[in-house]
């Protein structure tokens, strides 16, 4: 099963993307942030940044409401993209957004 929860805030405004075909992607960064016991007895937090898309509804939605700071909760999955850069093979992974709620 392919299936991703993060609660966290959006790192910057979503960029709309218009593909050749007028479907629109909406491309954003995430951060979340979770508390981790050190090896010396601390707790310490640890901030991940995540890529993520959006399709359809959420796309309008993102354009007229997105904004850096805004707090989210979304329900996705996890996609790979493959591709080559200077004869190496390199990988992206985003969360590609299913649900969305602004918190």
């Amino acid at each position: 099963m392919n299936h991703v929860n993060l609660i966290g805030k959006m790192c910057s405004a979503p960029k709309i993307v218009e593909l050749t075909n007028g479907r629109k992607l909406a491309k954003f960064s995430m951060s979340t942030n979770e508390m981790v016991l050190t090896a010396d007895g601390e707790t310490k937090k640890r901030t991940q940044w995540h890529r993520m898309s959006a399709w359809g509804k959420w796309v309008k939605i993102l354009e007229e409401m997105g904004e850096a700071g805004m707090e989210l909760a979304i329900e996705g999955k996890l996609i790979t993209h493959f591709y080559n850069s200077n004869g190496k093979r390199k990988c992206v992974s985003e969360v590609e957004v299913n649900d969305l709620v602004i918190l």
